[in-house]
């Protein structure tokens, strides 16, 4: 951590060049001593992504970045603030603190907060900023979280951990087990200093192996961003033995979409396309609740494999919602006549052809008002729906 980089004349220059060009700094070079071009570069680009992910970092004097990557890998604010909003009592460790944007959350609702990160360099620079944003019940451990639970001594009301997503053999990886550090190995062991714990995940990872993975998990929380799933969390119960439940939430400028739900054995029900149509949004095809969908929503899919639903009566959904206009055979004349300028929105769904497969047979442009849903009705017919937004 080059605290040099701090310095007045080298922040207004920061901040003077935001929307400039990297390389063509690059090839300017510095103008300041002891600080190398790359460096301030290095603090442009990762301020760059803070500004809509994390204001309050963005718009602070004098926040150390560290480089753009951990930036990419860290919380946005408003998913901090969303776990925040789950959780609450005396103390909490984040054995995986990295940049610290979820510690900063936890710190308006815990009394005290110990974040851990193996790297020093990052532990330096949270610290430095917590400083600057004014935190002061937040307590710094240059080292890794596991080894400082066994040395502490303590318990904590919770422990919260978001595993690295990467591993030197495997590189990306899409099981709990292969992340760092390995919960499901190490689960027994956090249980000895808490009874709670709150894990984040990639999207990436499967819910239903983290499940099997994982013990005495109580909720799954899906959170989405302008329908984008960013995060899944697992809230963890020592000795929890009730129902699991899933609770998502898709975060948008309109209005949040919230759809709750435990695990229903029964079956949906099924029609043909009525009125309206339905359209689930990202956390709940990511939840794979599609029968608890059709069960408390009231509503028909139109095909197991389909994930699209209908009704008569129009009905508040999380997700999208649509008048169906015209129900017809998948016939590009047809299209062609019902279809003004060419121009339509088309998403498939259990369906054979591709969209850049149907736009190259119709000759379908992208855009304009009318949205074209390829889908499969319960006798496995190809449909067109030709509908309109509501």
């Amino acid at each position: 951590m080059n605290k040099q980089l701090l310095n007045t004349e080298i922040q207004h220059f920061i901040n003077m060049n935001l929307k400039e060009d990297p390389s063509k700094l690059i090839l300017k070079g510095s103008s300041f001593l002891d600080i190398t071009i790359q460096e301030i570069v290095e603090q442009i680009e990762a301020k760059k992504k803070c500004e809509k992910k994390l204001p309050t970092w963005f718009h602070a004097k004098n926040i150390y970045y560290p480089n753009k990557i951990n930036i990419e890998q860290t919380s946005s604010e408003i998913t901090a603030k969303y776990k925040a909003s789950l959780i609450s009592g005396n103390s909490i460790i984040d054995i995986t603190g990295g940049f610290g944007v979820d510690c900063f959350a936890f710190a308006e609702k815990f009394k005290e907060v110990t974040h851990c990160e193996i790297n020093t360099e990052l532990s330096a620079i949270a610290e430095h900023n917590f400083k600057i944003l004014g935190i002061e019940n937040i307590k710094t451990i240059a080292k890794s979280g596991m080894d400082y639970l066994y040395s502490a001594d303590k318990t904590f009301d919770w422990v919260y951990t978001d595993p690295s997503r990467r591993n030197d053999e495997k590189g990306k990886v899409f099981l709990l087990e292969d992340c760092l550090p390995n919960i499901p190995k190490n689960l027994v062991s956090l249980f000895q200093f808490t009874n709670n714990i709150l894990l984040k995940t990639s999207p990436v990872l499967d819910i239903s192996s983290a499940v099997l993975e994982l013990e005495y998990v109580k909720e799954i929380h899906i959170i989405a961003i302008q329908n984008e799933v960013k995060e899944v969390l697992y809230l963890l119960e020592k000795n929890y033995t009730g129902r699991l439940q899933f609770k998502t939430i898709n975060l948008t400028k309109e209005k949040d979409q919230i759809f709750n739900f435990n695990l229903i054995d029964e079956e949906a029900s099924y029609s043909f396309p009525l009125k309206y149509l339905y359209e689930p949004n990202a956390t709940i095809l990511k939840s794979g609740g599609f029968i608890e969908v059709s069960i408390l929503l009231n509503i028909n899919k139109l095909h197991k494999h389909s994930h699209l639903y209908t009704s008569t009566e129009l009905i508040d959904f999380p997700g999208r919602k649509f008048q169906i206009l015209h129900n017809i055979n998948y016939d590009k004349r047809k299209l062609h006549k019902l279809i003004p300028g060419k121009k339509a929105n088309i998403t498939t769904r259990n369906f054979p052809e591709t969209v850049a497969q149907i736009r190259k047979k119709t000759g379908l442009k992208e855009g304009g008002d009318m949205y074209l849903f390829f889908t499969t009705d319960m006798e496995e017919n190809r449909r067109v729906l030709i509908c309109k937004k509501v």
